[in-house]
C-alpha cells in the first residue's frame, strides 16, 4: 500500500482546507516546491497535488508551481482541479504529471473520461468526492444527485487506472477515514481505490491494510501530516512492515473490518 502526501494548493500555497471549505484554509507553506521535496526525501513513492484554484475555476491556476514540483522530483505525480477537457489533461502529462485526476468531467462529461482513458492508458483516475454518499463536483461547491458507487462501476469500465475516492465529511478533521464507504466501493469495482480523507495517525493507515485484498492500494494524507499527527517516514516504515502489532486495541476488528 502507498502512503501518499498531499499538497492541496491555493494561491501558489500549500494550504489545507477544512470539509473542503475554501473559506476555513490554513496555510502550511509558501513554498510547496520545497515541501514536495520533504516529502520526496521522507520516503513517499508518489504525491498527490491539488490544484484548488483550478478545481473552482475551472482550469489550472498553478500551472507553474505543478510543473516545477514535476521537474524537481523523481517520484510520480498525481494532479487533480480544474481537468475538464482533453487538451488541458494533454497538456499536465506533457508537464510531466504522471496520472491526471478526474473530477467534475466525470460526472459531467463521463464520454470525455472514456476517451482520455483509450488516448492515455494507465494516466487517467478519477477523484470521486462524496457527501453522504453523493457526488460533489466543481471543488466541492455543489452536491449531484449522482452516487458515488455508481460512478465508481462507471468509471471502471471505461478503464481509469484508479479511483481516489475521499468523505468529505472527514477530510481535514483528523478523524479516520471512512472504512466502511471504501469497503463497499472496492467491494463493487475492479480498478485501485485510493483511500483520502481524515487520516489522523499511522494507526489509521495501518487499518486501511484490511482492505489492501479488496484493491485499496494506498492512502492520501493530508492535515495530519501538516500538523505532525503524523510522521510519513513512520507510516512508510510502518506499512512496510506490516507492523498489525502497533495497532493500539481500540482499533480492534470491527474497526478494521
Amino acid at each position: 500500500m502507498d502512503v501518499i502526501p498531499a499538497i492541496d494548493l491555493l494561491g501558489g500555497r500549500c494550504v489545507r482546507l477544512y470539509q473542503g471549505d475554501y473559506e476555513q484554509s490554513q496555510t502550511f507553506s509558501e513554498d510547496p516546491v520545497a515541501m514536495a521535496q520533504q516529502w520526496q526525501d521522507q520516503g513517499a513513492s508518489r504525491l498527490h497535488l491539488v490544484d484548488l484554484d483550478g478545481a473552482k475555476e475551472g482550469r489550472p491556476e498553478n500551472s507553474t508551481v505543478i510543473e516545477a514540483i514535476t521537474r524537481r522530483l523523481s517520484i510520480p505525480v498525481q494532479l487533480g482541479g480544474g481537468l475538464r477537457d482533453r487538451e488541458t489533461v494533454a497538456r499536465v502529462l506533457d508537464c510531466g504529471v504522471e496520472r491526471a485526476i478526474l473530477g467534475t468531467a466525470a460526472v459531467e462529461q463521463p464520454q470525455l473520461v472514456q476517451q482520455l482513458c483509450q488516448e492515455f492508458p494507465g494516466q487517467i483516475a478519477v477523484g470521486i468526492d462524496a457527501r453522504d454518499g453523493s457526488v460533489a463536483t466543481r471543488g466541492w461547491l455543489e452536491t449531484s444527485e449522482v452516487k458515488a458507487t455508481d460512478l465508481a462501476q462507471q468509471m471502471a469500465d471505461y478503464g481509469v487506472a484508479a479511483i481516489i475516492y475521499t468523505d468529505i465529511h472527514r477530510d481535514g478533521t483528523l478523524r479516520g477515514p471512512n472504512r466502511e464507504a471504501l469497503r463497499e466501493l472496492a467491494e463493487a469495482i475492479s480498478v485501485p481505490v485510493i483511500a483520502s480523507g481524515g487520516m489522523s495517525s499511522v494507526s489509521d493507515v495501518l487499518g486501511l491494510l484490511s482492505l489492501e485484498s479488496l484493491g485499496v492500494t494506498g492512502a492520501i494524507i493530508g492535515r495530519a501530516l501538516y500538523t505532525g499527527d503524523i510522521s510519513l517516514q513512520e507510516a512508510v516504515r510502518a506499512v512496510g512492515e506490516g507492523r498489525w502489532q502497533d495497532v493500539p486495541p481500540d482499533l480492534g476488528s470491527s474497526a478494521l473490518a
